[in-house]
């Protein structure tokens, strides 16, 4: 039937995105925990914070994977286009996350108070779009993917908290009109360009590898279908 068809390529997609997105996470992630561990080698509670984010963001990107690989195929190709964080540090940054400078969030409050606003605002995005995932008629209709997505927004709270903390802690400011203003454009973006595009367009190919291929990773159980 056409509308299973249409489902299937939907959640497809959104697998895709989502797996892009939690493995851009938690590499990413290494870069700030390199940076708090030598800006704040004492702070062992924002490091063990930043380092549970980072083990679940690896968590969420292999519960993804092994949903793709219970059902015999590979996540479709998307890029940095359709990561959320990419597109925010690149707008804010003026430069990829790849070439953000570590030493500068090292030396430089500011630089580091930016990446904290950030990664907060990411992560919140990340929590609301998941309440709207879990009432989507194709999320609700796959068990399993449902039960993921459940996970996710279980842990995503704890994800802007230590960010948010290191804020309020150090007499930083909250995120200003225009800062969510851009939150909301790269989100708007990828839901009603980018994610069209790509539904429709038969020429995007799938992955013919996994991102985390050559990293050692400990296996992970798919959530049993309710």
């Amino acid at each position: 039937m056409l509308l299973s068809a249409f489902r299937r390529r939907y959640l497809d997609l959104l697998g895709s995105i989502y797996i892009y997105n939690e493995h851009r996470g938690y590499t990413s992630i290494d870069r700030v925990l390199e940076a708090v561990r030598v800006r704040a080698p004492h702070d062992h509670a924002l490091i063990a914070a930043i380092e549970k984010h980072r083990a679940d963001e690896r968590k969420h990107y292999q519960m993804f994977k092994r949903w793709f690989e219970l059902q015999g195929r590979m996540p479709l190709t998307v890029d940095r286009t359709c990561g959320h964080i990419d597109r925010f540090v690149e707008i804010m940054f003026r430069r990829p996350i790849d070439a953000l400078d570590t030493q500068k969030l090292i030396e430089d409050d500011a630089q580091f108070e930016k990446l904290c606003r950030v990664i907060s605002l990411t992560e919140q995005r990340g929590h609301r779009q998941v309440h709207i995932l879990l009432n989507h008629p194709a999320v609700l209709s796959d068990k399993v993917l449902t039960r993921i997505f459940r996970i996710i927004e279980k842990d995503e709270p704890s994800h802007w908290a230590p960010y948010d903390g290191w804020l309020r802690a150090h007499g930083k400011r909250e995120p200003r009109w225009w800062e969510r203003a851009v939150d909301t454009f790269i989100h708007s973006e990828l839901l009603f360009v980018k994610l069209p595009f790509l539904f429709l367009n038969p020429l995007v190919r799938r992955r013919t590898d996994w991102a985390d291929d050559g990293e050692r990773l400990h296996p992970v159980q798919v959530p049993a279908a309710a």
